[in-house]
């Protein structure tokens, strides 16, 4: 069911946020959407992993079932993704220190140049413990599984949707996976996962493990933020209120 327009107006008028509660639709979609596998016109790229290990199979995939061409899901049989946690990017603000733990962070993300241009050149590179950004797409090398969000509709930095322990978060497109391991989907930054879950169950080195995590990526420019969006915000949540306006247009395509 579409959301009605004073729910969103609510939504919209609403200050401070970190975190949303999960609007019904939301939850429809979720519920309706979960079950069984994406397959056929639905799937659009398919053969990726949400965890590595010897016992991790291939089952997880790029989907737009029920919303064809106005988003993009990562959907597994029966279930969606884990919650990875990436930390690449400019950390010259450490935050409170859990990046440090990560092991395998890059000094930039894949979108470092539309960043530094979309912020007049105020911030050097995304935050991972400021910005809210979702891993999203697979871009290898290596003769693996590859998708391209772009090829879809999604712009880069474009604003997206997380549901996370019954929570809806806002985040961005922020950066894409690499080629060093396995084809992996379901990672997002330290400051998205911790609003999901809290400061003392993720750390750069310790995500959220269950596959219960939807992202959502949805296409064309009515999704990238504005002159608003407080790309040199100073933590998170100022960092969120300035996208969540878009956010909450966006997940009405969710029916």
């Amino acid at each position: 069911m579409k959301p009605t327009f004073t729910l969103l107006a609510i939504l919209a008028a609403t200050q401070s946020i970190t975190a949303l509660k999960v609007p019904q639709n939301v939850r429809d979609f979720y519920k309706r959407v979960k079950v069984g596998r994406c397959e056929g016109s639905d799937k659009l790229k398919g053969g990726f992993f949400d965890k590595d290990g010897k016992n991790a199979k291939a089952q997880w995939s790029y989907c737009q079932k029920s919303v064809a061409k106005q988003a993009i899901f990562i959907h597994g049989p029966n279930t969606f993704a884990n919650m990875d946690i990436d930390c690449d990017g400019d950390l010259s603000d450490p935050g409170d220190g859990r990046c440090g733990s990560s092991e395998d962070t890059q000094g930039q993300t894949a979108f470092v140049d539309q960043v530094r241009k979309v912020s007049k050149n105020k911030i050097k590179d995304l935050n991972a413990n400021i910005h809210p950004y979702v891993v999203f797409g697979n871009d290898r090398e290596d003769g693996g599984p590859t998708f391209d969000p772009e090829k879809y509709g999604v712009k880069p930095l474009s604003v997206m949707a997380v549901v996370c322990g019954e929570k809806l978060i806002y985040g961005i497109w922020g950066d894409t996976n690499g080629d060093d391991g396995a084809p992996l989907v379901g990672e997002a930054s330290l400051s998205l996962a911790t609003a999901c879950y809290g400061t003392k169950a993720v750390n750069g080195n310790s995500g959220h493990d269950e596959s219960d995590v939807l992202y959502v990526a949805f296409t064309g420019d009515e999704a990238v933020p504005g002159p608003r969006t407080k790309w040199d915000a100073k933590d998170f949540a100022e960092f969120e209120d300035s996208i969540v306006e878009v956010g909450n247009r966006m997940i009405g395509r969710l029916k």
